[in-house]
């Protein structure tokens, strides 16, 4: 059963059955690695004494049982724990994506989506590992210490103690080690983060940046920020190697301590060389936790980042006196409800001219930030059908309003208005399942692309989806793929181009069957002669939907109904009605 996700409560570490088995078997195998260590010492020296064989076959079973058992129980060991953590990535991952849908775009903070995507992608694997990195070496080196020095023990009671105290002193310097990481790793972090930041930046303006001349800027701020990442790293190193090395001072001090007492044990020569070597090899078992606790220190700043993001409280929500869909009696009314699917039908038929809302503004007002007004007052009608574009300079609100009509920002004043609901009335998934969003940058996923499709039309059949692409004018481009709908795009598939990943974009618009489209720079990046295509196949593809473009440019202007010029939030003129 899938587990909720709380956003304000992500644990680094937790324990289950499986990870507590996972650690008994890396236990078992690190035992297993001690005493191969310490017999295979004991039969050197009892050998040098040339014995009769039959004295050594114990000893010699015993070496081959120890180093067959360590590899064995090492694989058990990471099969099982990798099996836990595989699965709760999985789960995790998705209640993740599900708090974080909420949020966008309006309280993704000043993050970029590079950082969004790959910051929550990696923090989140950092911290689920942290329970097969931490976890279960912690088990293991607990189990194997503990045993090491019982054993120990038995034969001399003083190296025993030896063996005890080395165990303290690895934990206290775990401990040490693990305030170090912790200190350092937030800076490294952010260090990171600024490194995406900066890449992002000059990638995604390298052609703006190539014309004002600001290359060697660009170049400035990237060896800046890699100047800083690589002081936080340095910085981060020393506490590591300061662990590392006081790990290695406790063997050496543990080693040289059991040397003295084993030669005033009395004890035979094979003894004595096990008991010498028993802190060697428990010291190599116990190196792992200065490693443990660097994963300890990330995941919990990683964790940090993720409450911190997840945490906040959405910008839209429904009204408290909605009724949930999941609530209503069976077969009531519903004003916001499109019988999108049966309008299409079963051949992909674009949605009949009832079967898209009005939709209607009257002194709307909104903004992205508390008392801030980025749009509005605003008024602004869009019949059934209409094509619409909406132009003017970065900052004027247009990207304002696309998210006003997506739902998702609230109007901050006025109403807006879906077939004369109120939609702060309407549930909130109800207005959202009426509108398909293209932005400048559709992302495609690695996978096939009935998978991409999917993504907007989960109960799409294999008719509707090639249709959809052929609609947004992808005929010709899959036509040409050998496997069809079942080609891989992506990492490890095909490439596509800025124009096929735009269509492909548009087609997931028309196979949702959604009869609003709402589309935010759709060919910003693409060069005139294809952007007039693009355009052209969309506003065909769309069938009686609604189109609302917002645009920079004047590339497919002539193609709609309408241009509305947006200045300081509000029209700067009359909303002009394009000639037919």
């Amino acid at each position: 059963m899938m587990r909720h996700l709380d956003p304000t409560r992500l644990p680094t570490l937790h324990l289950s059955r499986g990870l507590v088995v996972a650690g008994l078997l890396g236990g078992v195998a690190t035992a297993s690695g001690i005493a191969l260590t310490t017999t295979s010492g004991w039969l050197i020296v009892r050998a040098d004494e040339q014995p009769q064989i039959m004295l050594l076959l114990t000893a010699i079973v015993a070496v081959r049982t120890f180093g067959l058992a360590r590899p064995v129980f090492r694989y058990w060991e990471r099969l099982r724990s990798h099996d836990v953590a595989l699965r709760d990535l999985a789960e995790r991952r998705t209640g993740t994506y599900a708090a974080l849908v909420p949020l966008t775009p309006a309280r993704l903070g000043a993050r970029g989506r590079t950082d969004v995507l790959t910051g929550v992608v990696d923090d989140l694997t950092d911290v689920v590992e942290a329970s097969v990195r931490v976890t279960v070496p912690a088990i293991a080196a607990l189990v194997a210490g503990v045993g090491a020095a019982a054993l120990t023990a038995l034969v001399d009671p003083r190296v025993g103690l030896v063996l005890a105290a080395m165990l303290l002193a690895t934990a206290v310097v775990a401990i040490l080690a693990d305030r170090l990481e912790s200190r350092s790793q937030a800076a490294v972090l952010a260090a990171r983060a600024e490194v995406a930041r900066v890449v992002q930046l000059t990638t995604e303006q390298a052609d703006e940046l190539r014309v004002i001349g600001g290359t060697g800027s660009a170049h400035d701020w990237l060896r800046a920020a890699h100047v800083r990442l690589r002081a936080s790293v340095a910085r981060q190193s020393r506490g590591r190697s300061l662990s590392a090395a006081a790990v290695l001072v406790i063997t050496g001090a543990s080693t040289l301590a059991c040397a003295a007492l084993a030669s005033t044990s009395g004890a035979d020569a094979p003894v004595r060389a096990l008991l010498v070597l028993a802190p060697v090899a428990t010291g190599e078992a116990l190196g792992v936790l200065t490693d443990a606790t660097r994963a300890l220190a990330r995941a919990r700043a990683c964790a940090r980042r993720l409450v911190e993001l997840l945490g906040r409280t959405p910008a839209v929500v429904d009204h408290p006196e909605v009724e949930p869909p999941s609530r209503r009696p069976r077969g009531a009314w519903d004003p916001l409800r499109r019988t999108a699917h049966a309008e299409r039908g079963t051949q992909g038929h674009p949605l009949r001219p009832h079967g898209t809302p009005r939709l209607e503004l009257r002194d709307l007002a909104a903004g992205w930030l508390p008392g801030r007004t980025d749009l509005g007052p605003l008024d602004l009608t869009i019949e059934p059908g209409e094509r619409v574009a909406i132009t003017g300079p970065n900052g004027s609100g247009k990207s304002t309003l696309l998210a006003v009509l997506a739902r998702h920002l609230d109007p901050t004043a006025g109403r807006y208005t879906v077939d004369d609901t109120d939609v702060t009335h309407a549930p909130l998934a109800d207005v959202r399942r009426l509108v398909a969003v293209v932005d400048d940058e559709p992302h495609v996923l690695a996978g096939t692309l009935r998978a991409n499709l999917a993504l907007a039309a989960p109960d799409a059949d294999d008719q509707v989806l090639v249709d959809s692409l052929r609609r947004a004018g992808l005929g010709t481009w899959l036509d040409g793929l050998e496997h069809g709908l079942d080609s891989r795009l992506g990492t490890g598939g095909l490439g596509i181009s800025g124009g096929e990943r735009t269509r492909l974009a548009i087609a997931r618009a028309i196979a949702s069957a959604r009869p609003v489209v709402l589309l935010d720079e759709p060919v910003a990046h693409l060069d005139h002669p294809t952007a007039e295509v693009v355009i052209a196949d969309l506003l065909q593809g769309a069938g009686e939907r609604s189109v609302i473009m917002v645009t920079h440019h004047h590339v497919g202007l002539d193609r709609m109904d309408r241009v509305v010029t947006m200045q300081e939030g509000v029209p700067s003129h009359g909303q002009e009605r394009v000639p037919g």
